[in-house]
């Protein structure tokens, strides 16, 4: 399983890549807006920063809701840089644009999906990604998870070879169900990725080892 950082912060995903774990980047507006981005020249930019510090994919998200200017939004979006990914979202004009991006050989990742029938006319359309939001679904108490499993199975039996990104991860246990279930991508925060690192065992075992070494 591919690990993507979600965030638009400069230090947090130079972190990530430090790690040496990092495969790709996603965004969205909102992020872009947290980390005081605005005007289209300064969002380019940001992109092209963040192309230069990691090696893999970039989701950059389309504003547009209507297919011509989904399209002129992801053309231009596409030729910041080889690595960005157009992130369109689920909606009809969304799906028509999706399959214009494939028949053009831009790469794109369908997000804001919250259903297997989503998945299904997202990869029918050829999306690169689906971008499934467990953490925003188990706040209407529903399992997420448990979509990612769904969809996983659905692409197998099908052939479909668009890869579930999972999105909208709260914590690490998401991260390790998301890897049973079968997605192909996870995209976190930097604490979620950094909460894998921890157990108290490891600080206990660690702590045991370093005062018996005081001995030696």
């Amino acid at each position: 399983m591919k690990f993507f950082i979600d965030t638009a912060n400069l230090a947090q995903i130079k972190e990530a890549n430090d790690l040496g774990v990092l495969d790709g980047v996603t965004t969205n507006p909102s992020l872009m807006a947290k980390e005081g981005i605005k005007g289209e020249a300064n969002i380019i930019k940001h992109y092209e920063t963040i192309c230069e510090l990691v090696d893999g994919p970039i989701s950059a998200e389309v504003l547009s809701t209507d297919f011509a200017s989904i399209i002129e939004e992801g053309k231009k979006l596409a030729a910041i840089h080889p690595n960005i990914i157009v992130k369109v979202p689920m909606i009809k004009d969304g799906i028509k644009a999706l399959k214009w991006f494939t028949d053009n050989g831009i790469k794109t990742n369908c997000t804001l999906v919250f259903s297997a029938g989503q998945a299904i006319l997202a990869a029918k359309a050829g999306a690169t990604y689906v971008s499934p939001f467990i953490g925003r679904i188990d706040d209407t108490s529903w399992d997420g998870v448990e979509l990612i499993a769904q969809i996983a199975q659905i692409y197998s039996l099908q052939g479909f070879k668009t890869e579930i990104l999972a999105a909208s991860i709260r914590n690490a246990l998401h991260i390790v169900r998301c890897a049973e279930a079968g997605a192909d991508v996870c995209t976190c925060p930097l604490d979620s990725i950094l909460g894998l690192l921890k157990h108290p065992l490891t600080d206990i075992g660690l702590a045991k080892f370093l005062e018996d070494a005081k001995k030696m």
